[in-house]
């Protein structure tokens, strides 16, 4: 059976000698890099391209009607980890003037026998002029395939510098150069139409069905998630618009474990089995990748579910249009062996899923044991032996996710440090699943108390006299929820009660906004008044609107937009609704603001295919005093320091 695989998916290689046969709807130029354990390149030697067709254990080949990357696993060296395959439109338009204009890509992976062993149709392209197709990578000793399908607009340039190669734009231009060139033989032509002939049967991304008609084949593809890009066509940036920092480097999701070499028995799940150049970033890209592969897992699975249902409606409806096989004996077998088929793909489906959530069950519960402070929960060990750290860490923990399909798998939600947007702490009476049967003033408790634990966490993970807290609470509402932090003394003030209270730290904190901001332009943080707190701030606003009046609420809006840029965070714990009456004013400071609830909802979606993913907050167990412990440590340090 050939796997027919959909974006992220990755499957086993069980053969070391491979073919990658390589089709488009016009010329394509096929290359590929070797990359290292981190994923990066080191130099252009390790790019196999039309001037240099050939590496120890890689060639790139063509004809005028097909044309293949040849892999022979075992002759790579051993600091290889990594091939990606790649493709890009020749810059001599002897071809389409990018993919979208043109039938999608094709890559087609066999063994040394001929035998298909997975294919891969690159959807969703449009503006892109070069791509990642795929990657074969090793994991634990055993080899790989994932399908990429990633485009770059800004073609081989960009391409070449997000794999880590310094010479990016030179290379791309010597690819170039010998694509030109008219002994060229590796631009591939379109294929004949029997190159994709209907072979053996295929399988969905989930599961395996049965031999198809083409027209079921290509329906199947249509339902396989595409990768969200931006309206142009070029990759989606999720980054906050007001970050200028570049993007962490692509991430491999960590696959199913293999099968270890020598002995057959499957590898187990190593924490920090990730790229990074710390302990601390090789976790962070371990969560995500396991955040990513779950998505693609239950896409899957559901979009093989669909398919199975979509072909069962089409065959019930043959079979009800024809009025000689309506009825009888042979029309109830008919119906009945078409649901046997329906039902078949479902288990096939259900069956592989469950494999890979099995196996990302005991990643997780490895790697929930390895994580440090930041990214714990606060029910692990780690807290115990809590020290004020010297540095602050790449993330933080928010909460957990997990999808229907395993409620017991939980991700962890990690948010990069400093926060690119505030925290809106949603205390509303329908803000979704999981709050329905929660009282209103049961929930606004609750939220304080999450909104208590996400301070506590940042104090806690910052370095000595690093972060101050302010809070905003007009009508004292909060003060049974902020005794920790008034506890320990981790308020740089008491919280700010009434109209004047809320004017007066709105007033200080735009103020510091405006003055670092004018001194990180000029060029001048030497020339800041001695008044004003460089430490990070984070201001807490509890019961808004209460208290705000439009000055206030301007001022608010400022400090959501300008803040973190300057080290100015903004948590709020409010109900939408309270806020009505001033209309949609407040719609961009919502819209700014990553909201979070103090029970769990189904209201967050991942970038990738978009699943509603189920979020739990981050709080202490209950009757557990961890937080007040660590507060009172923080609290401890910040004395023994001065601050």
């Amino acid at each position: 059976m050939t796997a027919e695989l959909v974006r992220g998916q990755n499957h086993p290689l069980t053969t070391s000698r491979l073919e990658i046969r390589v089709s488009a709807g016009g010329p394509v130029v096929v290359a590929a890099a070797l990359g290292g354990p981190d994923g990066r390149v080191p130099g252009p030697e390790h790019v196999v391209h039309p001037g240099a067709p050939r590496v120890p254990g890689v060639t790139v080949a063509g004809t005028a009607e097909a044309g293949r990357v040849g892999v022979e696993l075992d002759a790579l060296p051993e600091a290889v980890h990594r091939i990606s395959v790649l493709l890009a439109l020749p810059p001599d338009g002897r071809g389409p003037a990018r993919f979208g204009a043109a039938a999608a890509p094709f890559l087609a992976l066999a063994g040394a026998a001929g035998e298909e062993i997975a294919g891969f149709t690159v959807t969703g392209l449009d503006a892109e002029t070069a791509l990642v197709a795929l990657e074969l990578y090793r994991r634990r000793g055993a080899w790989r395939v994932r399908a990429v399908g990633q485009g770059y607009a800004d073609g081989l340039p960009a391409l070449f510098r997000d794999l880590g190669l310094e010479a990016a734009a030179e290379l791309a231009a010597l690819v170039a150069a010998a694509a030109a060139s008219p002994a060229a033989d590796f631009v591939l032509a379109p294929p004949r139409p029997s190159h994709r002939g209907a072979g053996g049967g295929r399988h969905t991304a989930a599961g395996e069905r049965p031999e198809e008609p083409p027209e079921d084949r290509a329906a199947h593809r249509a339902l396989a998630p595409a990768a969200p890009r931006a309206a142009g066509g070029t990759r989606v940036d999720y980054r906050h618009p007001a970050r200028h920092t570049p993007p962490p480097p692509p991430v491999p999701a960590p696959p199913p474990a293999a099968p270890a070499a020598g002995d057959g028995a499957p590898a187990g799940p190593v924490a920090g089995d990730a790229s990074g150049w710390t302990p601390e970033e090789r976790l962070y890209n371990q969560v995500w990748g396991m955040f990513e592969d779950l998505a693609r897992s239950a896409a899957a699975y559901r979009s093989a579910v669909g398919f199975a249902e979509s072909r069962l409606e089409r065959e019930l409806d043959a079979h009800l249009a024809d009025p000689a096989t309506r009825v009888g004996p042979a029309a109830d077998a008919a119906r009945a062996a078409a649901r046997a088929r329906r039902d078949g793909l479902v288990d096939r489906a259900r069956a592989v899923l469950d494999r890979d959530l099995a196996q990302l069950t005991a990643e997780a519960e490895v790697v929930e044991h390895a994580l440090p402070p930041a990214f714990a929960r606060w029910d692990s060990p780690v807290w115990h032996g809590y020290q004020a750290p010297l540095e602050t860490p790449l993330a933080l923990r928010l909460g957990d996710l997990h999808l229907p399909e395993r409620r017991g798998l939980r991700i962890p939600m990690l948010v990069r440090l400093p926060l690119e947007r505030g925290l809106w702490v949603d205390c509303g009476r329908a803000t979704g699943s999981g709050t329905g049967r929660a009282d209103p003033a049961e929930l606004r408790r609750l939220a304080m108390d999450c909104a208590v634990a996400h301070a506590a966490r940042l104090l806690a993970v910052h370095p000595v006299g690093d972060y101050s807290v302010h809070v905003i609470d007009p009508a004292g509402s909060a003060g049974a929820a902020l005794a920790p932090l008034l506890e320990c003394g981790a308020l740089s003030r008491p919280p700010a009660a009434g109209a004047q209270g809320v004017a007066t730290v709105l007033t200080e904190l735009t103020r510091r906004v405006d003055l670092v901001q004018m001194a990180v332009r000029s060029g001048a943080a030497d020339a800041l008044p001695p008044d004003i707190d460089t430490a990070e701030q984070l201001l807490i606003v509890n019961d808004f609107p209460h208290g705000f009046d439009d000055r206030a609420v301007n001022r608010l809006r400022y400090l959501a937009d300008e803040g973190p840029s300057v080290g100015v965070h903004l948590m709020m714990v409010a109900d939408r609704e309270d806020a009505r009456g001033f209309g949609p004013l407040l719609d961009p400071l919502w819209r700014s603001l990553l909201r979070v609830t103090p029970v769990p909802d189904d209201h967050l979606a991942d970038p990738w295919v978009h699943h509603a993913w189920t979020y739990e907050p981050s709080l202490a167990p209950a009757g557990s005093d961890v937080v007040r412990r660590v507060l009172w440590q923080v609290g401890q340090a910040r004395r023994a320091y001065g601050r």
